[in-house]
């Protein structure tokens, strides 16, 4: 059962359970499709403040190499030196500078997110959707968030130019986050 409490009850550090996560993202495919993935394998920390959510914090590593989109040659592709060069940058970094609260359930998050060893500013809106005990006695936060980026101003440069006009993959990646994340003792 989800509870909306009082939010300085919710003070104290989560790790984020990568069982309930998701860490997704969705670019545009030839000009006429969205190709959705996600990444499989990553760790993250939460500090909360309820009292005072612009001191709550945030971190996340994914592994690179755990990317799906459901096409094993894509996975590929994408892993290879024409996108993330994961044998070379096996990590993609988050880490939080600035969280606000917008009001309500709204937040933000601004941090420095590192892809291919270029680090630039990401700014992502997070809807809090409640706190609640699980039947294991895990105390458990959960939000959801969206935030989009130019691959190319992280060095994802890689394209093919079109027959009809246009390229094969998009500049403008979406990034949504499922996240359920678990009070620590």
């Amino acid at each position: 059962m989800t509870t909306t409490p009082d939010l300085s009850t919710l003070t104290g550090d989560y790790t984020v359970d990568p069982a309930h996560t998701t860490i997704g993202f969705t670019a545009r495919h030839a000009m006429v499709t969205n190709v959705k993935g996600k990444f499989l394998d990553f760790t993250g920390t939460l500090h909360l403040d309820g009292a005072d959510p612009s001191r709550s914090t945030a971190s996340l590593d994914i592994t690179m190499d755990s990317i799906d989109t459901g096409s094993p040659d894509r996975d590929g592709h994408l892993k290879s030196s024409d996108f993330f060069n994961t044998g070379e940058y096996p990590t993609m970094i988050f880490r939080s500078t600035k969280a606000e609260s917008l009001g309500g359930d709204d937040y933000r998050i601004t941090g420095d997110l590192s892809i291919l060893g270029t680090t630039k500013p990401l700014t992502i809106d997070l809807e809090f959707n409640g706190a609640a005990k699980d039947p294991f006695g895990n105390e458990r936060v959960g939000f959801e968030g969206k935030a989009e980026i130019k691959r190319s101003e992280w060095g994802l440069t890689w394209n093919a130019a079109l027959e009809t006009g246009g390229v094969l993959v998009s500049d403008k990646i979406k990034l949504n986050f499922d996240i359920s994340a678990i009070r620590q003792a």
